[in-house]
């Protein structure tokens, strides 16, 4: 009795310190500044989550501790056992409630950022296309037509990274640039995701976008920066042995600043 005894209070106090140290964990400040319009949206939705599913995290710990301290004590024989549909309930009704509350939770605050994020940019907005490879970020403007040129993946090379069609017109004024984004601050920014090998992911995480790449398909994301600086582009996806290294830089600037910069930089010419 005495072992049973100590081996109960001992679980119960090893459950109240996992539960001690999953709150230190969550409530010190360990997200990044939210960078995006709709970025708030997002923050608020990973709060609600981390918020209800701590909630049972804590009453679940509590519980167990609970349970193990005190039914430790007794004789295995002593020990009230519940009936069979008792015990169906007792594990059906938690997880249904998790579901409402951290499911239905997430979906009635996520799927109105999820329409801003993938739905229809302002006219106003900067059209960028970004185009993932192993193991570095294409960026191309369209230059001042506002066209894209056509692409095609047998030009691809070392000095042509997405295949630019020089023969087409809309082609010849084409910026393109390496691991190097340059966006307006306060201006809706509509970026174009592509991949020229396997899947990377696209992640700005101050400004809470993250978004696969996939070859063969063109994916339209868009955001509205509301910070100046300078800030990381990171493949959120392993894409191979130099993952590691498949680093940009994303660059916010006064919308003066973008546009000076733009019209410094020297249109892309293709073979």
């Amino acid at each position: 009795m005495d072992g049973r005894r100590g081996s109960g209070i001992a679980l119960a106090v090893a459950f109240v310190a996992i539960l001690a140290m999953g709150i230190i964990l969550a409530v010190r400040p360990w997200f990044p500044s939210v960078g995006s319009d709709h970025g708030v949206g997002v923050q608020r939705m990973l709060l609600y989550t981390l918020g209800a599913t701590g909630l049972f995290f804590i009453l679940g710990h509590l519980a167990l501790a609970y349970v193990v301290g005190r039914f430790s004590l007794r004789p295995v024989a002593k020990v009230p056992r519940p009936s069979g549909r008792w015990e169906r309930w007792l594990a059906l009704a938690p997880a249904l409630l998790m579901a409402l509350l951290a499911e239905g939770g997430v979906l009635a605050l996520g799927l109105p950022v999820w329409g801003t994020y993938y739905g229809i940019p302002p006219e106003d907005a900067l059209t960028v296309e970004v185009t993932g490879r192993q193991f570095f970020w294409v960026v191309r403007y369209p230059g001042p037509d506002g066209r894209f040129g056509r692409t095609a993946p047998d030009l691809v090379s070392a000095d042509n990274p997405v295949g630019l069609d020089a023969r087409d017109p809309a082609a010849r004024d084409d910026v393109v640039l390496l691991n190097e984004l340059h966006v307006p601050v306060g201006r809706p920014v509509r970026v174009l995701l592509r991949s020229l090998d396997i899947i990377h992911s696209f992640c700005l995480r101050e400004f809470r976008v993250k978004q696969d790449c996939v070859p063969g398909m063109t994916i339209s994301v868009w955001f509205t920066p509301r910070t100046t600086g300078t800030f990381e582009i990171a493949c959120n996806h392993i894409c191979g042995l130099g993952h590691y290294r498949m680093r940009g830089f994303l660059y916010v600037e006064e919308a003066s600043t973008f546009e000076q910069w733009l019209a410094e930089q020297a249109p892309f010419v293709g073979e």
